[in-house]
């Protein structure tokens, strides 16, 4: 057996009449249709029930499965505390599960906070469930969310779908999650446009099933919207990959500023045109191979050091990673382009940023302020090599990620000391703040800095610089490889 059905619902708190004390007769449509996915689920007499939370344990770069033989909770955070839960965890599932991500070096398990308090993400839908069937009867998977990428959280739920299909499970997946936080000015959060917006297109791509198209969802669009599901709407879609669905959109509301979706998949069979990461991943791989034809130099030499390490575990210096691109691309030791190149890169020295990006997202970053090798061909050996293996805030580039990697290069002028801010502009120069032996750098023209007062604020940040510590600055301009 396999994913016998897919529910995604809302967790309003609201919801539950012990709550919502007579409001929740606002959203009856919703209350309605809850209840009809919840007889779908009864009907197919689910083995397992896999619920994915925005609301349980959640790592930036690791995806939280709930560990243990059991969890309850109730909702006394919202003033019902007579409302109580409790499940049963499928223990044999979890274990495969986990064994099946760490087989693939992919970050997921029970590691981290040993959470048995339910959440309200999980205890909603518990909520209408325990309505039409008996919950002792059926055992439960409780998985959170990640920082990581789109890609990612389908991988999970394809994991999910073939742990299933290993066990024999009947397994119905719920995906947990509320749509825009932010569609009236009278709401709890406020208005944006971009809040209807969302859930317009939300409701559109689920209602028809249409699961490779929730990769198009910009992560800033769907952060200024404020929603809360989007990824756990994807990690089910993994659960259907390759498999066509029936897929039914019950109903939409926004009564309270909050937008509450309930939508039903059915799967109908095998369908290898919905194989949507496969896919994702060809039209990925079609543009980085066209990228890479134009890659420069400093670029090419930090991705044949990376590579090198991470598939052969050996480490190249610069000079070799030079020779590897006069041999590729023909170039004769007496061309003047070569000379040129061999100056810049082998025999003058620098400090030097290399950045690693996944599907648009940081995958690493690691420089240096001033030249700690040789010459900057070497400096951009190690640094790529740190980059992937040694950055603090993500776990090391795999071998199966390399094809994906895009990479770019800072080259780093040498820093000269300033007066005050008004000498910088966030577009042209970086800029390190010190403060007795704390040294904080940022490199210019990133996305989302704007001002010299951002640029400065987060540089003194990442040196744990506090606000009214004495501070100097310098500036230096980079020169930027891609």
């Amino acid at each position: 057996m396999s994913i016998v059905l897919g529910i995604m619902v809302p967790h309003p708190p609201i919801i539950m009449s012990e709550v919502g004390g007579g409001e929740e007769k606002k959203i009856q449509k919703t209350i309605d249709s809850y209840r009809q996915a919840a007889e779908a689920v009864a009907d197919f007499s689910p083995d397992t029930i896999v619920i994915s939370s925005p609301h349980t344990t959640m790592y930036a770069d690791y995806f939280h499965i709930s560990p243990g033989g059991e969890a309850s909770g109730d909702m006394s955070a919202f003033r019902a505390g007579n409302v109580k839960f409790k499940i049963n965890y499928d223990k044999e599932f979890v274990d495969k599960l986990c064994l099946k991500a760490d087989a693939a070096y992919f970050p997921a398990g029970t590691m981290g906070e040993r959470e048995k308090r339910l959440d309200h993400g999980v205890m909603i839908p518990l909520y209408f469930l325990r309505q039409t069937m008996d919950l002792s009867d059926v055992n439960f998977v409780r998985v959170g969310l990640s920082g990581m990428p789109y890609k990612d959280h389908y991988r999970l739920g394809m994991m999910i779908r073939d742990v299933s299909n290993e066990l024999g499970r009947r397994t119905v997946f719920i995906a947990s999650g509320d749509l825009s936080h932010k569609l009236k000015d009278h709401g709890p959060y406020g208005f944006v446009k971009e809040g209807p917006v969302y859930d317009e297109r939300i409701m559109d791509v689920m209602g028809r099933g249409a699961f490779k198209e929730l990769f198009d969802f910009d992560e800033k669009f769907c952060d200024k919207a404020a929603e809360c599901g989007h990824r756990s709407f994807i990690i089910m879609a993994g659960a259907f990959d390759g498999t066509d669905v029936d897929a039914k959109a019950l109903s939409h509301e926004g009564t309270f500023g909050v937008g509450y979706g309930v939508c039903t998949f059915t799967p109908l069979g095998v369908e290898s045109k919905r194989e949507f990461l496969d896919i994702l991943n060809g039209e990925r791989l079609k543009v980085i191979k066209e990228q890479r034809k134009n890659e420069d130099l400093w670029v090419r030499i930090a991705r044949t050091s990376l590579e090198t390490y991470i598939r052969k575990r050996e480490r190249i210096d610069g000079r070799e990673a030079f020779e590897r691109f006069v041999t590729d691309y023909g170039t004769a030791k007496g061309e003047e382009k070569y000379g040129q190149l061999e100056s810049e890169l082998l025999q003058k020295e620098a400090g030097a940023f290399v950045s690693l990006h996944k599907d648009g997202m940081l995958r690493g970053c690691i420089g240096t302020f001033l030249p700690t090798q040789d010459c900057v061909a070497d400096e951009l050996c190690r640094n790529a090599i740190c980059a992937a293996t040694e950055d603090p805030r993500f776990s090391p580039v795999r071998a199966d990620e390399l094809d994906f990697i895009e990479y770019s290069v800072d080259v780093l002028g040498t820093p000269e000391d300033i007066p005050d801010s008004s000498y910088l502009d966030p577009k042209r120069y970086g800029v390190i703040v010190r403060s007795g032996m704390k040294r904080g750098l940022l490199l210019p023209d990133l996305e989302g800095v704007d001002t010299v007062e951002e640029q400065i604020d987060i540089a003194k940040r990442k040196a744990g610089i506090g606000r009214f510590e004495a501070e100097s600055l310098q500036r230096f301009e980079v020169v930027r490889h891609l």
